[in-house]
């Protein structure tokens, strides 16, 4: 048996689920910016087979650090396992959360019940802003929303849906598809801010294709194994 909820576990509002692989150069700046809300909210940090410090540096700055098996899927669905907070929210390690971004969430009894927010790239240009842009329209237009907009969700909806997909790719699309059906999400358009790296060292123009691409794909229902070691591939 686990350890009794503390009183402050069992009021919890938010739990934030990172998963991370070998982030050791920038866990630190991730989680520095948290560390004021420890207590309001639950952070658990699950890593997925690191090689760096990325452990011994994020343990003091998290509540919960569990290890799982490598792959966002499998590493947020393990976090979500041990999370207590009434809301669950996945963040990747190279996003900042917007300021108050606990009183954005919705209160009991809204018909919201999962969401995401607006992104902002940096470092950013003309060009990165308007890839950003269109993310953020893009995902009000469709409901899909992507783990760059940190998605939240209420945390038995969560459950009741079977929480997110044992794939290696595409986990976030494959989760907003299925809980559209359901609701619509609250896309709240203060806006985080999510590194633009990925398209830096590969490329803007490239990376935009490559993404396009694997979506393509896997709307006409490609493996999405398959369609993770070609976007591994292709950004090396």
């Amino acid at each position: 048996m686990g350890r009794p909820l503390s009183r402050l576990e069992a009021r919890l509002k938010l739990s934030i689920i990172m998963p991370v692989r070998n982030e050791a150069a920038g866990i630190v700046a991730a989680l520095t910016p948290l560390q004021p809300l420890r207590g309001e909210l639950e952070l658990i940090l699950v890593d997925g087979g690191s090689s760096d410090e990325t452990v011994p540096l994020a343990r003091p700055l998290v509540d919960r650090l569990i290890q799982s098996a490598p792959g966002r899927a499998t590493q947020m669905n393990a976090g979500a396992a041990l999370a207590h907070g009434d809301w669950l929210l996945f963040l990747h390690a190279d996003t900042c959360l917007p300021n108050g971004f606990i009183d954005l969430l919705p209160e009991p009894g809204s018909p919201h019940r999962w969401g995401r927010f607006d992104v902002r790239l940096s470092p950013s240009s003309p060009l990165l802003a308007v890839v950003a842009w269109m993310m953020n329209l893009r995902s009000r237009l469709t409901a899909v929303c992507t783990g760059d907009q940190a998605i939240f969700v209420e945390r038995a909806f969560f459950e009741q849906l079977g929480g997110y997909a044992p794939i290696a790719l595409m986990e976030d699309i494959e989760l907003s598809k299925r809980l559209r059906r359901q609701s619509r999400p609250l896309c709240l358009s203060e806006r985080l801010t999510t590194s633009s790296r990925r398209w830096q060292q590969n490329g803007t123009l490239r990376t935009i294709a490559l993404m396009w691409q694997l979506r393509l794909c896997y709307w006409l229902g490609a493996d999405p194994s398959e369609l993770a070691r070609q976007y591994s591939g292709r950004r090396n």
